[in-house]
């Protein structure tokens, strides 16, 4: 027989892997290299929430601006960008590169999966690095605000729930935009995307407080952002004021659908065409 008739019969002959081994795979290649890069990617993802727990968790309360009472609404919102920004980062910078430079996309593609599947561990490996940097922010900043009025983890059920949710929302969030938006623009996606939706995402103050400006309290609802916000303050300082947590939970699940179909549209068209 000769090379290429046995080349030509090899397929036949060799043993197949089920799509959800080349997932998990696909999975650990993407969260060992997040693992390589944890410092930069805490630098990334943590650091802004951080300084503003410096700055309004624990200097304001001390110089007399801010009452203690004000670190309990602070602390979920802070918790709140930490998870969305990391989620939305960890999809959404990879992706624009691996089309853009490195085509590096190209050999997952190549991959014994379908090409939706390919997509789905790009959002499930954000949703992870999310959690990861919540899971970092949480014990920092309570070590930097100190007691906070309120605080509980008796609702760990709740907190987790919300936190993978949201994260998924944003994961989801971040494969849509680092499929349709172009490299040149990512810088100004930003701007002019992600720095409204952290002034306008109920992070620094809660969604009820709003009731004093009705026009943005009911403008920000389109703020994904607004429900990761709420979620987490009605989860770990339920006595503040806060949104329905079933209001919450419906809301990230719509997010999720919806940025997930999209985001998965936009990844087939680019990885097709």
């Amino acid at each position: 027989m000769t090379t290429l008739a046995m080349a030509a019969d090899a397929p036949h002959h060799a043993p197949r892997v089920s799509p959800l081994r080349v997932f998990g795979a696909l999975l650990r290649r993407d969260l060992r290299v997040a693992r390589k890069e944890l410092p930069a990617f805490l630098a990334r993802t943590a650091l802004q929430p951080i300084l503003f727990v410096t700055v309004f968790g624990w200097m304001l309360p001390k110089m007399g601006f801010t009452n203690r009472g004000y670190t309990a609404t602070l602390l979920p919102g802070v918790l709140a960008v930490s998870l969305a920004m990391a989620a939305v980062q960890a999809v959404s910078l990879p992706m624009v590169v691996d089309f853009a430079a490195t085509r590096e996309i190209e050999d997952r593609l190549l991959a014994p999966i379908p090409t939706w599947l390919v997509a789905v561990e790009k959002i499930v490996a954000g949703v992870l690095q999310g959690l990861v940097s919540a899971l970092f922010v949480l014990p920092v900043a309570r070590l930097i605000m100190g007691s906070i009025p309120g605080l509980t983890l008796s609702h760990a059920g709740e907190v987790v729930a919300v936190a993978t949710l949201g994260a998924a929302a944003f994961s989801s969030m971040g494969l849509l935009l680092g499929t349709a938006v172009q490299p040149q623009h990512i810088g100004l996606m930003f701007s002019m995307i992600v720095a409204p939706m952290i002034f306008f995402g109920c992070t620094y103050y809660p969604w009820r407080g709003l009731d004093a400006v009705p026009v943005v309290k009911y403008l920000v609802l389109v703020n994904p952002l607004v429900y990761v916000s709420e979620g987490m303050r009605a989860s770990l300082t339920p006595s503040a004021p806060h949104m329905p947590l079933a209001v919450v939970m419906a809301m990230l699940l719509v997010l999720t659908a919806g940025f997930g179909a999209i985001g998965l549209r936009t990844f087939h068209r680019r990885a097709i065409g």
